[in-house]
């Protein structure tokens, strides 16, 4: 059994009597322990798909499944709460929070067993992805572009959920900073074993991945 499973996805737009087709048919397997690319350029469908498997919209047809169960029969906002972290470019950070309260937050609201001194929790995973308690009690947006963008892996993983989402997490940031995150989803999938699928148009990203994807006019195939 597959940890996530796309089977035959579909999604189009309705334009009058035609269809506009952003997924064709795609279909493909994720596995834990692994670090995935998806390689598209923009108005490849990639940012579609990657909301398709967060469940932050649903495909016209075909599944996915998650540890063998459709994302339907599981119910979209439990999986969201409970099953997967999302990245996103723009971080979506509360930025009058700082950033240990903005992982508290995403700690408050899954229903996945957490340790009692969440606080402490967050405080170390910041730390671990090299935001200083210092650091940790300034409001977000007296961080840099980097540094919030670590804060927003750190919500991602506070839930203790088993997959990673990031969509283009490396857009706003340089060359340097891009190489430290591409570190750190390494060590998330091969020593913490998570499922981390990222969505990029970068093909440095996608060369240092175990297995990428390239997405191109709606069809998703194996970039060898």
């Amino acid at each position: 059994m597959s940890f996530l499973k796309v089977e035959g996805i579909n999604y189009y737009y309705q334009d009058g009597d035609s269809r506009r087709y952003i997924l064709s048919s795609v279909s493909a397997q994720f596995e834990k322990g692994t670090f995935y690319t998806i390689l598209g350029e923009s108005g490849s469908g990639k940012t579609t798909l990657l909301a398709l498997l967060a469940a932050l919209d649903s495909p016209e047809s075909g599944e996915i499944l998650f540890e063998g169960q459709t994302l339907t029969s599981s119910g979209f906002e439990k999986y969201r709460r409970n099953k997967v972290g999302i990245i996103f470019q723009s971080y979506n950070l509360i930025r009058y929070m700082t950033a240990v309260e903005n992982v508290l937050v995403a700690m408050g609201i899954t229903e996945n067993e957490l340790p009692a001194n969440k606080k402490e929790v967050a405080y170390n995973l910041l730390d671990y992805l090299g935001i200083t308690k210092e650091k940790a009690e300034r409001t977000v947006n007296k961080l840099s572009g980097g540094e919030q963008q670590r804060v927003a892996i750190a919500r991602a993983l506070a839930t203790n959920v088993d997959l990673i989402l990031a969509d283009e997490p490396t857009g706003n940031v340089n060359e340097e900073v891009e190489n430290e995150l591409i570190d750190i989803f390494k060590k998330l999938a091969h020593e913490h074993n998570k499922c981390v699928i990222v969505v990029t148009h970068s093909m440095q990203i996608a060369a240092q991945s175990d297995v990428s994807y390239r997405l191109y006019k709606g069809k998703l195939s194996l970039d060898e």
